[in-house]
């Protein structure tokens, strides 16, 4: 199948991107408005992008509407500081539940029932939980395509790591983590680890085998064919 981006409308290429760039990591975002209400929402267009400094970035789609500025990108913006939350398994639920298009006025910390921590260089709160939080500061900010979409690209001030997991020589103890990434509509959990090159007998007791679930749904489902879903990310 050969598929031209350009023959097709935006949403149809979100899918595309989305089924094809997988386990994607989570940038559970909170930030603060100018008025001081929180905001929490997960980003799973992220990645790292430096290291001296360490910098990260997220990518951020407009609301459903396809118009209106989520609120994590304007707070962003008129403060210039967020906090990137990595959640693990026990806070997959939250986090899907923050993906929810809430009223600017809304604490969503309080309408999803998370606990705020105080950030050590920066406004907004951590999500108390999270296993780690990266306190960020804007360091720029790019308009991409049709200037709805944008790429933030911020610098980390400071990591907050449970004790547990920072391990001896500055290491994060991953295989303690549990951590959540995103398929398509869906999530994952990091179960496995290996380096290479793995056995011929493991590669081939795993060719063309699908991935397990962990819930109660037929092998095949989406979420992306629900009226549930939307091309913003969001959840209605």
């Amino acid at each position: 199948m050969i598929v031209d981006p350009s023959t097709q409308d935006a949403a149809s290429n979100y899918k595309l991107l989305i089924g094809s760039i997988l386990p994607r990591a989570i940038a559970w975002v909170s930030t603060l408005s100018t008025d001081g209400v929180a905001n929490l929402a997960p980003i799973s267009f992220f990645t790292a992008v430096g290291r001296k400094p360490p910098m990260i970035s997220i990518s951020m789609q407009p609301r459903s509407d396809g118009v209106t500025l989520k609120d994590t990108f304007v707070n962003i913006r008129d403060t210039g500081e967020f906090v990137v939350n990595i959640a693990n398994l026990e806070l997959a639920d939250a986090l899907h539940r923050s993906a929810f298009e809430f009223p600017s006025e809304v604490d969503e910390f309080e309408a999803i029932g998370l606990e705020k921590a105080e950030s050590l260089t920066v406004r907004p709160p951590r999500v108390k939980a999270a296993p780690i939080a990266l306190e960020c500061k804007v360091e720029r900010i790019i308009p991409i395509g049709n200037q709805h979409d944008h790429v933030v690209f911020g610098e980390v001030l400071r990591f907050q790591i449970r004790d547990d997991l920072y391990l001896d020589r500055g290491r994060i103890d991953t295989a303690a983590l549990q951590a959540v990434g995103r398929l398509a509509a869906e999530y994952t959990v990091v179960q496995s680890a290996f380096t290479t090159p793995l056995d011929p007998q493991v590669l081939a007791r795993l060719q063309n085998k699908r991935i397990g679930r962990l819930d109660d749904f037929e092998d095949g489902y989406s979420p992306i064919d629900t009226a549930n879903w939307s091309a913003s990310g969001a959840t209605r």
